[in-house]
Order: C-alpha cells, then sequence, then structure tokens
C-alpha cells in the first residue's frame, strides 16, 4: 500500500486547565488567549474585517503567530485599520511604513493594504465589506463539524469565489487559501473541532446575527 502523503489526523487536545481545543495554538498564552477569545466567532464589523483579511495577507509567507505578536504595532501603523484613512496612503507614507520595524516590511503588502481599503470604501455604497462578504455563505456561518485536522482543508470554493470577487475590485494578497484563513477566523466557517470547546460557543454566537 502506497504511503498517505497527508499529515496524520490530530483531534482536538484536553488542556491543564480542563478544556479541550483545537491542536493548533499549542500552549503559547498569546495563541491560547486568540484561539479562545477571537478565532472563529463571527466578525460583523466592516473595520475589524478589513484589520483582519489585511492581517491575513501579511501573513503570506509566515506564521500567523508572528503576526499575531506584531498586531498591535500593525494597528499602530496603518491607523487602526480605519479604512478611509488607509485609502488616502501616499508614497510618503508608504516610506514610513517600509521604515517601520515594528511591522513586516512588504511593499506589495502595504500597497494591497491601501488597495483593500479603497475596496471597502467602495463596498459602503453596496451595504459594506460585511454584508457583502457575508453573502458569499448566505449570512450565516458554516458548520464544518470537522473531527480532525486532516478533515479541514486550504480552501473551498466560497473562498475561491471570494477571492475572484475581491481580485476583481482590486485587491490584491486575497487568494483562495488566505480568503479561507480569513473566513475561519472571522466566524465565517466554523472550524473549530467538534470536541473543542470553542465549537459549540462559535456556534450559539452565530445567533446573532444582523442580517
Amino acid at each position: 500500500m502506497a504511503e498517505d502523503p497527508r499529515p496524520a489526523a490530530r483531534a482536538a487536545l484536553l488542556h491543564a486547565d480542563g478544556l479541550t481545543r483545537c491542536v493548533w495554538p499549542g500552549t503559547d498564552p498569546l495563541y491560547l488567549a486568540y484561539h479562545d477569545e477571537e478565532w472563529g466567532a463571527p466578525e460583523w464589523d466592516d473595520r475589524a474585517l478589513f484589520e483582519k483579511l489585511t492581517l491575513d495577507g501579511f501573513q503570506a509567507g509566515l506564521a500567523w503567530i508572528t503576526i499575531l505578536r506584531k498586531r498591535a504595532a500593525f494597528r499602530a501603523a496603518f491607523d487602526g485599520f480605519h479604512p478611509e484613512r488607509v485609502a488616502r496612503y501616499d508614497e510618503r507614507k508608504v516610506a514610513s511604513l517600509l521604515a517601520d520595524s515594528g511591522i513586516v516590511r512588504h511593499r506589495g503588502k502595504i500597497e494591497a493594504t491601501i488597495a483593500l481599503a479603497q475596496v471597502t470604501l467602495d463596498l459602503r455604497r453596496q451595504g459594506g465589506l460585511a454584508r457583502h462578504l457575508w453573502s458569499f455563505v448566505d449570512g450565516r456561518p458554516i458548520d464544518g463539524k470537522r473531527k480532525s485536522t486532516r478533515e479541514v482543508p486550504a480552501e473551498s470554493a466560497i473562498s475561491q469565489a471570494i477571492s475572484k470577487d475581491l481580485k476583481g475590485r482590486g485587491a490584491r494578497f486575497v487568494g483562495p487559501t488566505i480568503v479561507y484563513a480569513f473566513m475561519q477566523a472571522t466566524g465565517m466557517v466554523n472550524d473549530h473541532l467538534v470536541d473543542c470547546h470553542r465549537h459549540a460557543a462559535c456556534r450559539a454566537l452565530a445567533k446573532d446575527r444582523p442580517w
């Protein structure tokens, strides 16, 4: 029998505090807090979604924990990720960001952030970024019901559709894999493993959707 090239399936893990969690945050306190308080919780706010999609773009080629550790610096550097401010950035501002050691200094990703801010403002005329993105899942989270990490995909047909849509509007660093990670983080898809204590909690939060 040929060797299975897929990574070994990993179920949720019981931690010393008595909570069962997805395996990816390990034991890093910052990562655990992100897993327990943010990841997978449905996000309906335009500014917060703009920030998260931007940071997922900056993550490309890096580990998410790297971005998480720099998040405060990113927020300071990008004016709190208010799209109306970011959309007005000029070359002088880009140069100052490239000199900021607190963030990931990558011209393409910085310029992509400005472009995404402009896309976000354009979408306000259609009800906003949140309403537009959530329309791809009919306004309610998809429950992945994953039992192990092997069942979690890197992308999906919906992330491909969102990626195509955003690129058509001028966004960059929004490939299907980046978009799927964004969907997981913002609760558009609930990919907490079913045994993880956050799976049911995030599913309950979905009932508060504004549409």
